[in-house]
């Protein structure tokens, strides 16, 4: 019994590969990215196969590709916006390009791209309120009644007091 949703059936055996490698590469992937890429799931034989598909170079090491794609949620839109772009070339009896394609389908099928574009969203959202509320607090004068008008200061020279040209930034 198969631990996801790709059996060995849909798959065609390689040279160097069996059907069954491939719906478990299939499966394994899906799993991380259900895991929310959880880094104990991402392990080195996932990483050897994953840097093999989807057009992915190998990088110096499991960490560094997981670094580059999963390690943010800025790193994981790319990682399924590259995922779902890649044309998947290949014959199925020397390449994966047949579990890349069901893969491709798969992402597409739950979603993910959008959910984690809005996730990112959310995310990119409260930081920028944050940072808007730090502002405000640093540069935003308080909050002055319609009557009331700013004081101003008299020069030093002595003479008349000029009113300010402009109260409020915003």
């Amino acid at each position: 019994m198969s631990k996801g949703p790709f059996s060995p059936s849909q798959f065609i055996p390689t040279k160097w590969s069996t059907a069954e490698e491939k719906a478990r590469f299939g499966n394994a992937l899906l799993h991380l990215i259900d895991s929310g890429f959880a880094r104990n799931i991402f392990t080195d034989r996932l990483y050897g196969r994953l840097s093999n598909c989807f057009g992915h170079i190998a990088h110096y090491s499991s960490t560094g590709f997981y670094e580059e794609w999963f390690l943010s949620l800025t790193a994981q839109v790319r990682f399924f916006e590259h995922t779902l772009r890649f044309p998947c070339y290949g014959d199925p009896e020397f390449t994966f390009s047949d579990v890349e394609s069901e893969i491709q389908r798969e992402v597409r099928n739950r979603d993910y791209l959008p959910r984690y574009q809005l996730l990112l969203a959310e995310e990119e959202r409260t930081a920028e309120l944050t940072s808007l509320e730090r502002l405000e607090g640093k540069y935003r004068c308080p909050a002055k009644g319609l009557d009331e008008r700013p004081v101003s200061a008299p020069p030093p020279d002595g003479g008349e007091a000029v009113e300010p040209v402009q109260g409020l930034l915003f």
